[in-house]
Formats: C-alpha cells, sequence, structure tokens
C-alpha cells in the first residue's frame, strides 16, 4: 500500500484524546474499525443524495435493487425478498408499500399458488432502478478515485477478509 504522510482524521484525533485521559486503553482497533465506520457514515451521506435525486432512500434502492438482480421477469415473492435483503417481513412491506404508491413496484397474484403474491418492477421502476445504479455506481467510484488502482484492489481484499470472518461469526452465533 501506498505509505504516505497522511493529515490526522477524526479517528487519530480521537485516539489521542484517549491516550491522554486513560493511557492503558488499547484504541487501535478503532484504526480500522472506527474508520470503517467513520468512511460508511460519510459514504452514506453522500450516497443518500445521490439517490434522492431519483426519489429513492436506501431501503427503496435495495428492493429495487434485489428485484432488478433478479433478472427477467424481475419479480420475487415478498419472503424471498425478505430473506434476501435480511429484513423483517412488516420492513419489506413498509418499503414495497411505499414502492407501489410510486407506481415503480407492483404486486401480482403468484401462478403457480393464488393465495401468494409476486412483487414485481414496474417499467418505471426499471427505469428508474437502472439510472440510480449508475448514479450510485458513478458515486462509489468517485469515492475512490484518489485511491491508486493497487491500493483499492488490496484494500477490497483485505475487506473481504475482514467480512468474510465476520459473517462467519455470525453464521456460529457469535456477537458483540
Amino acid at each position: 500500500m501506498n505509505m504516505q504522510i497522511l493529515p490526522s482524521d477524526r479517528i487519530e484525533r480521537a485516539r489521542a484524546e484517549w491516550a491522554a485521559e486513560q493511557p492503558d486503553l488499547d484504541t487501535s482497533p478503532m484504526e480500522i474499525i472506527g474508520r470503517i465506520l467513520r468512511v460508511g457514515h460519510l459514504a452514506d451521506a453522500r450516497i443518500r443524495t445521490v439517490l434522492r435525486r431519483e426519489g429513492l432512500d436506501r431501503g427503496g434502492l435495495d428492493v429495487l435493487a434485489t428485484l432488478r438482480r433478479a433478472g427477467p421477469p424481475y419479480r420475487l415473492t415478498p419472503t424471498r425478498l425478505y430473506e434476501e435483503l435480511v429484513l423483517t417481513s412488516g420492513a419489506v412491506t413498509h418499503r414495497v408499500d411505499a414502492l407501489e404508491a410510486a407506481g415503480l413496484v407492483e404486486r401480482l397474484p403468484a401462478r403457480a399458488d393464488r393465495r401468494s403474491t409476486l412483487v414485481g418492477l414496474t417499467g418505471k421502476g426499471a427505469a428508474v432502478i437502472d439510472r440510480a445504479m449508475r448514479a450510485h455506481m458513478e458515486c462509489e467510484q468517485s469515492m475512490i478515485t484518489p485511491l491508486p488502482t493497487a491500493d483499492r484492489r488490496a484494500l477490497a481484499a483485505l475487506l473481504q477478509e475482514l467480512l468474510l470472518s465476520l459473517e462467519a461469526g455470525e453464521r456460529n452465533g457469535e456477537g458483540a
């Protein structure tokens, strides 16, 4: 990785303050987790601004993107949606209701079981998610542009390793 001297960031300043107050407290995890959380906060603010231009929030984007990624005919059961999004059924219902009111999704009867429904993209919804994803990816690209390509690859690999470890712990019931 590119090892240059960087200006002090918020995490470095917080660590210095903790060192002054509790010198025996090991704040080194903040160098990674604190920065991941701070980057996430700042990135989320930029992404929300981009999505608002398409009339979406993060939750709406997630539902539309999940339907779009499902491939033609861009329909899923509500159960499949909440499993994919790792949400409660109530949270998915709330999101689908809002997207349906905006004309971006529709509820359709399932052919195999008329008691069941499918949630599908409308033509308007497909157009919105395609524009929103393009804008979203352009936004993310603009945020990583300052990093050289080799650093991006190294950071992506390290974050993947950390994520896989955390996901394995989640599956094994490990918590905080």
